[in-house]
């Protein structure tokens, strides 16, 4: 139903960040950070996935932006990063030391109009969208069970207990996708950051998780390693004509997609499909991006595109950033624009299928 409306931002994720820089340092007007301190702001806790993909490009944005300004990257959590968010919206651009970095959990809660949101992502600006995946893991007790292709049928009498930031967070993702294989899971909300989730389930505190891929890469791989943790699919990833296809990060794991076509009584058509999929499109394609406050002149813009261009033209970026990072494309630019705008607009009747999920599942009032 919605597959024109994945289409561009599935075609702008194969063009490459070489060809979407912009022309305005040509005759160079940038903005000098000599001597400066760049802040940061990322609205999670420092052991999720956000700080993991800031803690990786600060350094190398460091090296690259005029005047080589330390970048220093600060923790804003509360209220599932609405508090940071809220923050970064009562700024205006002063001196360019001052960039935001936001993820799916900052914008589910802008598409779906929650109270607590004080913000308008079309005040910012945006100088770098990050694609990135997410992979749900269980138990390797509970992973045996599973039937073939990742079939969650036989898990249909078990009881999980899942470590989450809210359900109007990027959180809702995976949420829908485990109900809709039938999974009886009870979210504990209140967790400030994926980090924190994951540290439940390392505790036995919880029996089921998911985890972007940065923080899965360093994360949960060493659970995998050790046998305490079995990947179970991940979300995918969008090709050209907007069809989720297997996420390239992790291509022997079977998506969401593959294990709701192995499992009886979930559906890849209908109502809850083009919902979750509508979601899926907005907050993991372009799932995190930087943004410099309201008032940026071109000048700043053009700076941080350019630092951001010339840290992926480094001869090392593409394995470093794999090992961080995953396989996924790095946009800026108008690709970066293409990526804000599917990431902070969905279909109403998506809209209007999580707001009833939501309020009949969780008993969260949105409207």
């Amino acid at each position: 139903m919605f597959t024109n409306l994945m289409r561009p931002l599935a075609c702008a994720l194969t063009v490459s960040t070489a060809m979407v820089g912009t022309q305005a340092l040509a005759d160079g007007h940038a903005i000098d950070l000599s001597g400066k301190t760049v802040e940061w702001i990322i609205p999670f806790s420092e052991t999720g996935g956000s700080a993991k993909w800031a803690n990786f490009y600060a350094p190398l944005l460091s090296e690259e932006l005029p005047g080589n300004p330390t970048v220093v990257v600060t923790f804003m959590p509360g209220a599932g990063s609405t508090k940071g968010a809220n923050h970064f919206q009562g700024l205006e651009y002063d001196d360019g030391t001052t960039i935001f970095g936001s993820s799916g959990s900052t914008q589910f809660p802008f598409l779906l109009s929650d109270p607590r949101v004080r913000y308008e992502y079309g005040d910012w600006n945006v100088v770098l969208a990050s694609g990135t995946g997410g992979v749900s893991y269980l138990p390797a007790d509970l992973a045996g069970q599973l039937g073939d292709g990742g079939d969650a049928t036989p898990l249909l009498g078990e009881d999980f207990i899942y470590g989450s930031q809210g359900a109007t967070r990027l959180d809702l993702v995976p949420l829908l996708a485990w109900e809709m294989l039938g999974l009886q899971v009870e979210p504990v909300f209140g967790i400030e950051g994926r980090g924190d989730g994951r540290l439940m389930f390392e505790r036995g505190e919880a029996n089921i998780d998911y985890q972007t891929s940065s923080s899965f890469l360093s994360g949960v791989t060493p659970l995998v390693e050790a046998g305490t943790a079995v990947p179970w699919f991940s979300f995918g990833a969008l090709d050209a004509d907007g069809n989720i296809v297997r996420d390239p990060t992790f291509p022997d794991m079977p998506t969401f997609k593959e294990v709701c076509e192995a499992t009886e009584g979930c559906a890849t058509e209908g109502q809850a499909w083009d919902a979750w999929k509508a979601f899926f499109v907005a907050g993991f394609p372009a799932q995190k991006m930087v943004f410099l406050p309201a008032g940026a002149p071109e000048a700043a813009i053009a700076t941080y595109t350019e630092a951001f261009n010339a840290v992926q033209a480094r001869d090392d970026f593409a394995e470093i950033s794999k090992a961080r990072l995953g396989v996924y494309p790095q946009l800026t630019g108008s690709a970066a624009q293409t990526a804000l705008s599917s990431a902070t607009e969905v279909p109403q009747e998506a809209k209007d299928f999580v707001i009833n999920w939501l309020s009949e599942r969780y008993g969260v009032v949105l409207q």
